[in-house]
Order: C-alpha cells, then sequence, then structure tokens
C-alpha cells in the first residue's frame, strides 16, 4: 500500500475516533434516540431523492439499517447519554468484532479458524476487564448497553456481507451504506415520541448554550464521520486486501481513548489500559489471515475465458 494510502487510512482512523467526541457534544443538548434520527434523517433524505437504490435483497439492506444503523447507535447514544465515558465507548464498541464471528458461526455455520477463535477469547477477556472495573465504578448498567450496541453493529456486520455477497455483481458499498441509513429514522422518531416525549424533544431544539455545539457535532458525525470517513475507506476497501486496510480500524479507539482524556478529562486506570490492550490486540490478531498456500496457476481455456475472481470482504464502516 503507498504512503498517501496509508496516511487516508491513518485519517479515516482519525475521523471516526474523533467522532465520539462530536457524539458526546451532542449528546449535552439532544435525548439519545432523538439524536439517533436526526443523524440518520440528515443522510436519509438526500439519498433518497439523489442516490439510486443498489440492486440487493431488500431483507438484508433492512438487516442492515436496523442492525448498523437502528440497534448499534440506539444502546451507544444510550448508554453514553447513562454516563459511560466516551472514551471507553469508542473500545468497548469493538465487541461488535467477536460478535461478527459468532453469529457467523452459530447462524451461518462459517467456518471460524483457531486464529479467530484466540482473538476472539483474549477480546473478550479485555472486555471483562473493562466490565469488571465500570462495575466496581457503578457504571455497569451502560456497559452493557455499549456491549448491546456492538451486537448491533455485528447483525448489521453479517447483513451488509449477505447484501453484497448475494447479488451477481456487486452494488458500490457507499452506496449500500447510504441506503442502509433510510431505515432508522422512523422508528427512532416514533421509539424518542414514545420514551423521550414530545416535551423533551422540543425543549431540546431551544437556543440555548450547548444547541450551537451540539449542532456541529451532528455535522460532523454526518459530513465527517459517515460521509467522507466512510468515502475514504470504501475507496481504499476497492483497491487493497481487506486484511491490509482492516486493522487500521483498530487506530479507532486509541484516538477515541486519547481524545477523551485530552479534552474531555476522562481519566484511565490501570485495569482500563489493560483491557484496551487486550480488545485491541485479540480483534488484531483474530482479524489477520493466516498464510496460505500459494494456489495452482490454472491456465485460461480460451481467450474469452473468465479469470477466477477472489471477492474482497468489505469491513463494516465506523461509528
Amino acid at each position: 500500500m503507498p504512503l498517501t494510502h496509508r496516511l487516508l487510512a491513518f485519517s479515516v482512523a482519525l475521523m471516526w475516533g474523533l467522532n465520539f467526541i462530536a457524539i458526546n457534544a451532542s449528546l449535552q443538548q439532544f435525548p439519545p434516540f432523538m439524536l439517533v434520527a436526526l443523524r440518520f434523517a440528515v443522510v436519509a433524505i438526500p439519498t433518497l431523492l439523489l442516490v439510486p437504490r443498489p440492486q440487493v435483497p431488500a431483507r438484508w439492506l433492512i438487516g442492515y439499517g436496523l442492525g448498523f444503523g437502528t440497534l448499534q447507535f440506539l444502546f451507544l447514544y444510550w448508554g453514553m447519554a447513562a454516563g459511560f465515558p466516551t472514551g471507553l465507548a469508542s473500545l468497548v464498541l469493538q465487541s461488535s468484532a467477536p460478535f461478527t464471528v459468532l453469529l457467523g458461526a452459530t447462524v451461518f455455520r462459517e467456518r471460524v479458524s483457531g486464529r479467530q477463535l484466540a482473538g476472539l477469547a483474549v477480546a473478550t477477556a479485555g472486555l471483562a476487564v473493562v466490565g469488571w472495573q465500570q462495575a466496581q465504578a457503578a457504571a455497569f448498567a451502560p456497559f452493557l448497553l455499549v456491549i448491546a450496541g456492538g451486537f448491533g453493529w455485528a447483525i448489521g456486520n453479517v447483513s451488509n456481507a449477505r447484501a453484497m455477497s448475494g447479488v451477481s455483481q456487486r452494488p458500490d458499498p457507499l452506496h449500500v451504506t447510504l441506503w442502509m441509513s433510510v431505515v432508522p429514522p422512523v422508528p427512532m422518531a416514533l421509539l424518542s415520541l414514545a420514551v423521550e416525549g414530545p416535551a423533551v424533544i422540543a425543549r431540546s431544539f431551544t437556543p440555548g448554550p450547548e444547541l450551537v455545539p451540539a449542532l456541529v457535532g451532528l455535522a460532523y458525525t454526518v459530513v465527517i464521520g459517515t460521509l467522507l470517513g466512510s468515502g475514504i475507506w470504501t475507496w481504499l476497501m476497492a483497491r487493497h486486501p481487506a486484511g491490509m486496510v482492516a486493522p487500521f480500524s483498530m487506530l479507532v479507539p486509541v484516538v477515541g481513548l486519547s481524545a477523551s482524556a485530552l479534552l474531555l478529562g476522562e481519566e484511565l486506570g490501570v485495569p482500563q489500559l489493560t483491557g484496551a490492550a487486550l480488545v485491541i490486540a485479540g480483534v488484531l490478531w483474530g482479524s489477520r489471515s493466516g498464510r496460505r498456500r500459494p494456489e495452482p496457476v490454472v491456465p485460461a481455456r480460451h481467450a474469452g475465458g473468465r479469470r477466477p475472481v477472489h471477492p474482497t470482504a468489505p469491513a463494516a464502516p465506523g461509528s
């Protein structure tokens, strides 16, 4: 991978890591369920008007939207609004990786390698350390909410993978991501009305000292975190093997933890740092592909014969 492409991959990790700071700013003004609805409505409206619908099975597109868009951010925003530290949220959300492996193995009978199992065990141990520490700090319920967000992301991952692989001609991954955004706004708006109530929603739009930072945070999440970050990531994934690009995503919690410590004054003790190291190491190790034996060269039958295609699985976009 050229140096310029590596710098682009690093820039995406930086964008996605700072995304958690932007979310924290928006949550100071807007209730969490309404904030999820706003985030995706801003993307969904121009998508419906300007972007052609990708030709993928509707059930997998809806599953992607419900898992990645609705469940992930419902529980992530809820957990952060309930007091879960911003930096740790960027880390615990990486639980989506082991959850994705488990869902693929149990629901879709996908083969799980020994490397993946070892990485899953290490990452789970790291999450257990973080969870134990949060339980000592009386913040275990928000921790479980963010874990549930990671599970929602995993549902989105497996649905996205099947949406991309279940068609004869692979669609533009960015178009699939944009159309996924059409799913969350209505159910999240209805949930916000039912749970948070019209009075709280109306009050969140009242001008005040937190409104401008909240709107800036929302704009960052949509424009930088989703459109620009996912656009660059998709561009890189189309040009390089997934195993070369995907490890850069493990810089996201590093950026998130560092930015939260510097900008929000969040302190991390030895247990949290130990758990963070275990999660990052486990996910990174489990996502690496083992060495493969070189495949024999099969001569083409004739000049018009098609060469075998080796698809590269897309990584899930960032938060």
